[in-house]
């Protein structure tokens, strides 16, 4: 993804992505709730998102699901 995307969500959903790539789940847990509150504020209250969930998003929070389990499994 370039960083030339303008949208907040955007670079953020790219943060999540470098987090999962080097396995680091305490910042890929923050980065997913900055992302999904970056994806529901805009418009003030009582507004509706128009904005899609991509691809691209819903395939980071599969990466970190996968995560999740992976390091659940090395617990212990």
């Amino acid at each position: 993804m370039p960083l030339q995307e303008r949208r907040l969500g955007d670079r953020i959903l790219h943060a999540l992505d470098l987090a999962l790539e080097q396995k680091h789940l305490e910042v890929a847990e923050h980065l997913a709730q900055a992302l999904e509150a970056a994806l529901t504020r805009f418009g003030g209250a009582g507004a509706v998102d128009h904005r899609d969930f991509t691809e691209a998003m819903a395939l980071a929070f599969e990466r970190l699901e996968a995560l999740r389990r992976e390091e659940h499994m090395m617990k212990p």
